[in-house]
């Protein structure tokens, strides 16, 4: 049995060869209808959650299977106390696998020690959310043919950004990849992910300020919001939050090619005069979660379809 907590849990074989099965689910969604018929998906959010949690969802009615679960902290016996241990050894006698979002984090981690089931973290506090890291990787894979040979900006909240940190440990694994970290210094990439992942990895990577002083330079934008749940007062949010929004202005500076990409949801850090814009990618990467969500509980569960 297998969990997913973080990227780094597949090799990158492995990772080729699931992002390969999405591929095919796209192609040929008729082919996957059934197979997961009398299976059912746990989804154990404790955080609020819409693309994550109706995905994961989505993926497994896709797959002819079943749905269980509470969107909420405050809908589950964790409003009475119950730990997060005690919480999965009952699921595990409900569900064939699920996926839990947590604030802490760890969570998922303490799950699947005292899981009998697949555990899926759905993205656990300012760590990791491997889900959107498959996503991701699934789009920029799509829509430029390649992981290897990427020049990519990351802007907006980069010291609490989850999806950030994913990103970055499941793409240094591939040749000739570089960062744009670009962020106020409030928001800067933590230290620990700088010098343990990128000066590890000898990775290139500059920090700029200005997103204008980066566009030019960009094969894939990647936008994230600055997210409120991770402050500690409101002054310091509201100072931060619209530090970067991304218009038509901006766009001229970048290359025909480049791709925008954001993990969503977003507030207004992209402004909604981009969506007509062809590099404007973020609804299609919504799209392409559901199918590598597919690929993954395919995979964890041990199903192959002919």
């Amino acid at each position: 049995m297998r969990h997913l907590m973080s990227p780094l849990d597949l090799s990158v074989e492995e990772l080729d060869k699931l992002l390969d099965l999405a591929n095919d689910i796209e192609a040929n969604p008729a082919k996957y209808a059934h197979a997961c018929e009398g299976k059912k998906l746990a989804t154990l959010f404790y955080e609020p959650s819409t693309r994550t949690r109706l995905s994961h969802e989505a993926a497994m009615l896709n797959l002819g299977g079943s749905i269980m679960g509470f969107s909420s902290a405050d809908s589950s016996s964790a409003a009475k106390g119950e730990s997060v241990s005690d919480t999965i050894r009952t699921i595990s006698c409900y569900a064939d696998i699920c996926a839990m979002r947590h604030p802490k984090e760890g969570a998922p981690m303490v799950a699947c020690r005292h899981s009998t089931i697949p555990v899926i973290n759905a993205g656990d506090g300012g760590h990791q959310h491997p889900t959107q890291t498959l996503t991701d990787l699934l789009t920029i894979r799509s829509l430029k043919g390649r992981l290897d040979n990427l020049t990519i900006g990351l802007c907006g909240d980069l010291k609490f950004g989850r999806t950030v940190h994913s990103l970055i440990h499941a793409l240094v694994r591939y040749p000739n990849i570089q960062f744009v970290l670009i962020s106020p210094e409030e928001l800067r990439l933590p230290s620990y992910i700088r010098n343990d992942v990128l000066d590890k990895h000898n990775i290139p990577y500059k920090e700029v300020v200005r997103l204008e002083d980066a566009m030019s330079t960009l094969d894939l934008l990647y936008m994230t919001r600055v997210q409120k749940e991770r402050f500690f007062n409101e002054e310091d949010y509201v100072r931060m939050k619209d530090f970067y929004i991304l218009d038509k202005k901006k766009m001229a500076l970048a290359r025909e090619d480049m791709f925008v990409l954001h993990p969503l949801p977003r507030v207004n850090e992209i402004s909604v005069e981009i969506d007509k814009d062809p590099r404007a990618a973020y609804f299609k990467q919504v799209q392409y979660g559901v199918y590598v969500r597919m690929a993954l509980i395919l995979t964890l569960l041990d199903i192959h379809v002919d």
